[in-house]
């Protein structure tokens, strides 16, 4: 039996158990487990930290820094090179120095990366902290608060509601403990749990009535209970993968980018290896060289410098108030179209006032407010505005003590906590001697139970058409922008809550509250228009709510759907709904993650912005979830985003500091790939016209690393603003094409280099043609060709990097950041001057004539004025050129 099947009989015997019988068999007491028992089990049964953090350890970054494809293939080269250098050759032959070079590069990319790697870890495990989430747990007697990383099988855990549920429970007490499962299965009930054993086995996740599956969160009541399985074991933990499948945006476009390397690299090689084969006669030799072609097409620093671009950005958003979990998060703010919002809160000062308390025909009713009153201050789901709006009615002057008599002479007997499926909240308590159900919600829901209303004290049968008497006195201040619900009540004999008992109501009145505009909403929405960026507001609210809010705001309010109206459109329909609307309003939870999936099969990239339980099913779908740090634990863990300040203003910086982010990425990718392109075309053409390989395989290399270390300091570059004007696409749609146009002429240049040297230089300096020398003298006419096209390659690389990181002008119209500029000139100088050093001569390298690099200025100014040319005919024709 697999452990996690193991698991999961052990979930299926403790809900048939009486509490007491699982305790024995997990042997607890009511002391609780401490911290050396609770170590013990965490060896025997496994950690509760989440895969995530599972793939961030020391291990795991070691792997990822030496085993990838490109250090794989680097060190397939380097003992294939020991094959050829040291075993195969005579012993006077024997040369380690190529070994020695290409595990060197192996080392030293590797070690940079997890260097890398292990400051990204520190600092997200900084930022992690600072929004961790913490549970209650018995442990030696007494609850204490720890992380909900270190419960192991068999703690006792508290929780609330807000909460989300920390790992596998078996309930053990409950008061009114509700809990919505739809994270696991989709389904948006809310449902009652209780410590009762189960008769038997139950068919499916929602038959579980005694157990809490992590993942899931509190909706309403509290409860204890013993953790029975923890991690990747857990239910939820076992369909992590597919949950998080959803948010793979960053990932789907990074395979797409290697896609187009790899089938470059898979025309090339081949091409590399059978003209290098046929004209050397060396097939071994050929076999080395194209493998290095191989490497030498594909940035091999990638990886690394990518995240040190989404590190950078991830850094500079938390000096604006805002924590990036994930640095991936940071490609979704880049390429970010389109922002979902919640109303309440966002677009809203999130401070709900009650305005008026009305009885059915809208006048002033003190027993509407009261009722109310008692139904929130019962309600012990997760907190909203209007329940915490209407206990503040107990704090007003001169009112408390009459709201301290009302608690006690009515006492909670039962309650059921608001669900998007029914749309109310009921409570039932105790009225002189009576019980009496309170229902409270939205005024279509809670008017549709009601067949009877009161008014002054006089309950009458309820008109024909009671909804259309209730919009005739709630309609107007519903479309000033007030939030308006309804109260209804009924006498029942019964001491626990149904859904049946919960029909056939008394209709009482109203309540209507303010919730003013936030001042900075206007501006900041402007700001992410003038972004590209479409802001669509997903709200619960009532219609005239919404639009009245939304007008105000400067929001396009020509389109607004209706959750009712959204389940009636056809799926032809619906994309073009989609697009026209920016306004959707009384939406249930699932309705928001229908609207931002259907946004993302419009072609999309969709960020979220909530702060309740009823954002979360939308979170989890969208490109970029993004929260506030006084959000529901729930919500605030599934953000990859959280806003220390509730502020769309705070997001237009991110989106901003994303886009400089992608941007200085798309760079490198772009003209590092090109540029290597265009060279293993030229070495493609010399493998064929010339006797000898143009660059031996370890100079190809060590070119390519070199390269990228100077690269490094990308991320630190300025960016234009016309780049972070427009979303940007991580993708390789367009880089196959970039390639193939800027690749070509850095070809045409290398061939004018091969020539010069060829019948030039190395012909001048060695004292013939190449085929009339000595052995002697054609190993020093190598070294020089091959030197020569080193240093020519290596400046048209790096200067092409200045001229292609901007459509406009390089250093006059834009400047390059000052890291830039200050590690790449030191950077060209000591590495030209490499072929003079005891290094260079063990690559084989030879010392240069100053009249090469009279040649090499005149060559790389030419270069850099067609590359001109022709980057201004490429941004005329495509409309960008990054």
């Amino acid at each position: 039996m697999s452990q996690r099947e193991a698991v999961h009989d052990r979930v299926n015997r403790y809900a048939c158990m009486t509490v007491e019988q699982m305790m024995r068999e997990l042997a607890l007491d009511s002391k609780g487990l401490t911290e050396r028992q609770a170590a013990v089990r965490r060896k025997r049964y496994g950690s509760n930290a989440p895969a995530a953090h599972k793939q961030d350890s020391v291990r795991h970054c070691l792997r990822r820094a030496f085993v990838n494809p490109f250090s794989v293939i680097l060190f397939v080269l380097g003992w294939l090179s020991f094959g050829t250098d040291v075993l195969l050759p005579e012993t006077y032959q024997k040369s380690f120095s190529t070994v020695w070079i290409i595990f060197f590069m192996l080392v030293i990319s590797g070690a940079v990366r997890l260097v890398q790697e292990l400051r990204a870890r520190e600092v997200a495990e900084k930022l992690e902290r600072m929004v961790h989430t913490t549970v209650q747990v018995w442990r030696d007697d007494t609850w204490t608060e720890c992380s909900s990383e270190l419960l192991v099988v068999g703690d006792r855990v508290r929780v609330e509601a807000g909460d989300r549920v920390p790992a596998d429970l078996r309930v053990i007490e409950a008061s009114d403990l509700f809990v919505s499962q739809s994270v696991i299965t989709g389904e948006s009930m809310v449902l009652e749990k209780t410590p009762e054993r189960l008769p038997n086995q139950p068919n499916t996740l929602n038959g579980y009535d005694n157990i809490l599956f992590g993942g899931t969160t509190v909706a309403g009541g509290s409860g204890t209970g013993i953790v029975l399985a923890v991690g990747q074991q857990t239910v939820y933990g076992g369909l992590s993968p597919q949950l998080g499948a959803r948010r793979q945006g960053f990932e789907r476009g990074a395979h797409a980018i290697a896609g187009v390397l790899i089938r470059f690299m898979a025309v090339l090689t081949p091409v590399v290896f059978l003209a290098s084969g046929l004209t050397k006669r060396n097939w071994g030799e050929a076999f080395l060289f194209a493998l290095s072609v191989a490497v030498g097409l594909t940035p091999e620093l990638l990886p690394m410098v990518v995240n040190a671009c989404l590190a950078k950005g991830s850094a500079s958003m938390g000096r604006k108030q805002t924590i990036v979990k994930n640095i991936n998060a940071m490609q979704g703010f880049g390429s970010m179209d389109t922002l979902c919002v919640d109303k309440t809160g966002t677009l809203t000062d999130d401070t709900l006032q009650p305005e008026y308390y009305m009885d059915i025909l809208g006048n002033e009713c003190r027993k509407t407010l009261d009722y109310a009153y008692l139904a929130s201050r019962y309600h012990t789901g997760v907190g909203n505005q209007i329940d915490t709006a209407l206990c503040r009615a107990a704090e007003m002057p001169g009112q408390e003590q009459y709201y301290l008599d009302l608690e006690r002479l009515c006492p909670k007997l039962d309650e059921r906590p608001f669900d998007y499926t029914r749309g109310v909240s009921s409570v039932l308590l105790k009225e002189n001697g009576q019980n009496l159900l309170i229902l409270k919600g939205g005024v279509d829901q809670v008017v549709g139970r009601c067949n009877r209303a009161e008014y002054k004290g006089k309950i009458t049968p309820a008109e024909t058409d009671v909804l259309f008497s209730a919009h005739a006195v709630v309609d107007e201040m519903l479309e000033d922008g007030m939030k308006v619900i309804a109260l209804a009540y009924k006498p029942v004999q019964e001491t626990v809550l149904s859904d049946q008992l919960e029909e056939d109501c008394i209709l009482l009145g109203y309540i209507a509250f303010f919730d003013a505009p936030r001042q900075s909403a206007a501006s900041a929405i402007g700001k992410l228009q003038a972004l590209h960026v479409k802001v669509k507001v997903l709200t619960g609210d009532q219609k005239p709510v919404a639009l009245s809010i939304c007008r105000r705001l400067g929001i396009d309010d020509e389109f607004c759907l209706t959750g009712r109206e959204l389940e009636e459109l056809t799926e032809d329909d619906l994309p073009t709904a989609l697009e026209k609307t920016a306004i959707f309003a009384e939406l249930s939870p699932r309705q928001k993650a229908r609207v931002v999936e259907n946004l993302q099969g419009n072609g999309h990239v969709v960020g979220f912005l909530g702060d309740g339980m009823n954002d979360l099913p939308a979170m989890l779908q969208a490109d970029v979830g993004i929260s506030v740090e006084n959000a529901t634990d729930a919500v605030r863990e599934s953000a990859s985003v959280i806003l220390l300040k509730k502020d769309l203003n705070v997001l237009e910086e991110g989106i901003l500091e994303g886009r400089k982010a992608f941007a200085n990425m798309i760079k490198y990718i772009k003209i590092t790939a090109s540029s290597n392109f265009g060279n293993i075309c030229a070495i493609v053409a010399a493998s064929v016209l010339l006797p000898f390989f143009p660059m031996t395989s370890v100079q190809l290399l060590l070119l390519n690393l070199l390269y990228d270390l100077l690269c490094l300091v990308l991320p630190w570059d300025r960016v234009d603003k016309e780049l972070t004007e427009q979303p940007l696409e991580w993708s390789g749609r367009t880089l196959g094409r970039f390639m193939r146009f800027f690749g070509p002429i850095s070809s045409v240049f290398d061939f004018v280099t091969f020539w010069f040297l060829y019948f030039v230089l190395c012909p001048g300096v060695c004292g013939g043609q190449f085929a009339a020398l000595t052995a002697e003298g054609r190993a020093q006419f190598i070294a020089i060709f091959q030197t020569g096209w080193f240093l020519e390659s290596l400046w048209t690389q790096v200067l092409i990097l200045q001229l292609l990181r901007t459509p406009k002008l390089p250093f006059l119209q834009s400047r390059p950041g000052g890291m830039v500029v200050a590690v790449t000139v030191p950077g060209v100088i000591l590495f030209t001057l490499l072929p003079v050093t005891s290094l260079g001569s063990m690559l084989g390298m030879a010392p240069m004539p100053w009249r090469y690099f009279a040649f090499l200025a005149v060559v790389v100014a030419a270069y850099l004025l067609l590359v001109s040319l022709a980057k201004g005919w490429y941004v005329k024709r495509q409309r960008q050129l990054l």
